[in-house]
């Protein structure tokens, strides 16, 4: 598949993008190491939390056995009151005095985001982005190896990248329930997204991370996160004209007009008002 030019993006949080609002809500309680079971974590919280634990897993790389809330929260770009509350959606609160065990704490927050089993990841279209995806060490290491690789291409089908075989399209059917597929990549063109959305929902993948210009129809049971790299420096424009329009006496860059982005069930980046 031919993609237009495109680049990878993290999805770490920045200042000018950083709190959304704890107002959506997972839609299963897991369980912490206690084996109880946890309440409904917000959205926003899932989203920190994984920042936790990257930031976790660099410390214990570093050597560190434990952390206080304030390092921790520091690292991550939150403040230490917001750490602790998101900590406490999964029981932990850490001594006082002395902080949080990193190991522990990792190994909790590894728990609770589905990590202390790999999720095996298939990644549909590898032109220009989805290359550069299938080609990406990272993903495997942090629990998510790509196991399945789609393209129509004929020029594609059939090459090894990463020692996957890529396969064609019309394989999803059968080759993602073979490799025990639990999330979908989309890095097509945004024509062709939906019906590679309808084929891996048909076989069975419920997770889906969309880098195609465009909204996918999904069933209710079905998470679709969009990266959606247009808006976010559409974004970034705002900010930029805004830090311009102030050196040069215009509109305040505290205008709230666009205050920061969400990602909606849909994944959609979307201002807020």
């Amino acid at each position: 598949m031919t993609l237009p030019p495109q680049a990878d993006s993290s999805a770490a949080e920045t200042p000018s993008t950083a709190e959304t609002p704890d107002t959506p809500e997972t839609p299963d309680a897991p369980e912490n190491s206690s084996g109880r079971a946890l309440k409904a974590i917000p959205e926003a919280t899932v989203t920190r939390l994984a920042v936790y634990l990257r930031v976790l897993g660099q410390l214990a790389e570093g050597g560190a056995e434990t952390v206080s809330s304030e390092e921790l929260a520091s690292v991550a770009g939150v403040n230490s009151a917001k750490l602790r509350k998101d900590l406490s959606h999964i029981g932990t609160y850490g001594i006082r005095g002395v902080g949080y065990d990193v190991a522990s704490l990792q190994h909790e927050l590894e728990r609770v985001l589905g990590l202390d089993h790999p999720q095996a990841v298939a990644l549909v279209g590898v032109g220009n982005l989805g290359h550069a995806l299938a080609g990406y060490g990272g993903f495997g290491g942090r629990g998510f190896p790509v196991t399945a690789l789609f393209d129509v291409d004929p020029d594609l089908v059939g090459i090894k990248i990463n020692g996957i075989v890529v396969k064609h399209v019309r394989d999803i059917p059968t080759e993602c329930p073979a490799a025990g597929v639990t999330i979908g990549m989309i890095a097509t063109p945004a024509q062709a997204a939906q019906s590679v959305c309808d084929q891996l929902v048909a076989a069975g993948v419920r997770s889906i991370l969309n880098f195609a210009p465009t909204v996918l129809q999904v069933p209710e049971e079905v998470e679709v996160r969009k990266v959606d790299l247009a808006v976010e420096l559409q974004v970034l424009a705002f900010h930029v004209a805004g830090r311009g329009n102030a050196a040069a006496g215009g509109i305040s860059p505290d205008v709230p007009a666009v205050a920061r982005v969400v990602n909606g069930r849909n994944g959609s980046a979307v201002p807020l008002s």
